[in-house]
């Protein structure tokens, strides 16, 4: 695996641990508290930066299922963000059931997103 690619899989697994505190913690207490609007923003950075990282290293075509898959989800997360955002610019501390709904969909396909490429990244070193 060269560097590029093993810098991209150490930065997507800060985005798995940024998106974990903030979706748990969203989904604990039902509010847009300052911890989930901090890891929810470094998550989805960390995620366009890995994803950004595995392009650029990448051997393979833009398009693949792992790929599909993979902008999928980011896509889900940054509109996740986007709604979070949009709640706290509109002073509404409460999340709503259907975004605390959202958010627990976008981030579980975005973890079956990253344990695919965990995945594939595996049966490539062997």
């Amino acid at each position: 695996m060269n560097s590029t690619l093993m810098l991209g899989s150490g930065v997507v697994t800060l985005a798995l641990i940024f998106y974990s505190i903030a979706v748990i913690t969203e989904q604990k207490k039902h509010l847009v508290a300052p911890i989930v609007l901090i890891f929810i923003t470094l998550g989805l950075f960390s995620d366009i930066l890995s994803t950004l990282l595995m392009i650029i290293g990448s051997n393979y075509k833009f398009v693949s299922f792992h790929g599909i898959l993979g902008y999928s989800a980011l896509a889900g997360m940054l509109i996740d963000t986007i709604l979070i955002w949009k709640m706290k610019l509109r002073k509404q501390p409460i999340v709503s059931s259907k975004l605390h709904i959202y958010t627990r969909i976008a981030y579980i396909w975005w973890v079956v997103a990253y344990i695919s490429g965990s995945v594939i990244g595996m049966m490539h070193l062997y």
